[in-house]
C-alpha cells in the first residue's frame, strides 16, 4: 500500500489521472476522502503526515479565522492551479520543519481530522445522506465536484488496502454509465462533469446529483423486482 508522501508525489506529477486537474479544491476534497477511508478502516498512521499542517499554515498566514489548509492557500494565491502547485512548496517545509523540531502529535493538534466528521460512516450509503442535508458540513461548500473528489479519494484508500468494496459501493459502480447513457455522452466525461455541464453552477448540479442517484437506485430496485418475478 502506497503512503500518503508517495500518494501525493503521484498526484503532483499527473493530477489529471486523480483529481483531473491542477485544483487546490480538488485536492483538499480528494484527500478528506482518502484520509477518511483510512481512518475508517484502522490505518490512521497513514494520515500522521498531515498532523498539525491545518495550524502551521493558520500560523504562516497570520489568522485565526477557521479555515482549511487549502482555503489559506488558495487566498494567497493566484488561481486553483497555482495553489495546487503551491501547497506542495508549503507541505514540503511543512515537514522538513516537523521533522527537524520532532512536533509531538496530539488529540486536538489535527484540524483535517476534525474536518473528517464523517469517518465513522460508509461513505456511499450513511454519508451521502448525510450531505445531501447539509452539504456544507461534509463537503465545506455544496458543489458535486467537490462530491466526485471525495469519493475518488475514499475508494483509492480502499482498493489500496485491498478491502471488498461494500454492496453500496458496487452499486454505485454503475451509476457513471447510466449516466452516460441518460444524457446521450460517450466522451468520457466523468459523471460528475456531465451533470455540472447541463446545471447552471456547482450547487445545481449538487441537488441534480441526488435527483439523479434517487432515479438510479429506484431504477435497479425496479429491475431487481423484474427479475425475481421472471
Amino acid at each position: 500500500m502506497n503512503d500518503l508522501s508517495t500518494l501525493l508525489q503521484k498526484i503532483k506529477e499527473n493530477p489529471v489521472m486523480f483529481i483531473d486537474k491542477p485544483s487546490i479544491t480538488c485536492l483538499h476534497s480528494f484527500l478528506n476522502g482518502y484520509l477518511s477511508g483510512l481512518i475508517r478502516l484502522g490505518f490512521t498512521q497513514k494520515g500522521s503526515e498531515t498532523d498539525g499542517f491545518n495550524e502551521w499554515m493558520q500560523e504562516r498566514a497570520k489568522t485565526n479565522v477557521s479555515q482549511s489548509w487549502a482555503g489559506i492557500i488558495l487566498f494567497g494565491s493566484g488561481s486553483e492551479r497555482s495553489a495546487f502547485y503551491r501547497f506542495f512548496e508549503e507541505f514540503d517545509q511543512f515537514l522538513k520543519q516537523k521533522n527537524s523540531s520532532k512536533i509531538q502529535e496530539s488529540e486536538d493538534v489535527l484540524k483535517l481530522r476534525q474536518d473528517l466528521s464523517f469517518r465513522q460512516f460508509d461513505i456511499y450509503n450513511e454519508i451521502l445522506k448525510g450531505i445531501k442535508k447539509r452539504p456544507g458540513m461534509f463537503l465545506g461548500t455544496s458543489s458535486i465536484t467537490k462530491l466526485d473528489m471525495l469519493l475518488r479519494g475514499y475508494s483509492l484508500a480502499r482498493r489500496e488496502v485491498g478491502v471488498p468494496p461494500t454492496e453500496p459501493e458496487r452499486e454505485f459502480e454503475c451509476f457513471q454509465s447510466w449516466v452516460q447513457e441518460k444524457y446521450g455522452i460517450n466522451s468520457g466525461q466523468s459523471w460528475s462533469k456531465i451533470i455540472l455541464f447541463y446545471s447552471v453552477d456547482e450547487h445545481e448540479a449538487l441537488q441534480r446529483f441526488f435527483e439523479l442517484f434517487e432515479e438510479y437506485l429506484n431504477r435497479n430496485k425496479s429491475l431487481q423486482v423484474d427479475q425475481n418475478s421472471g
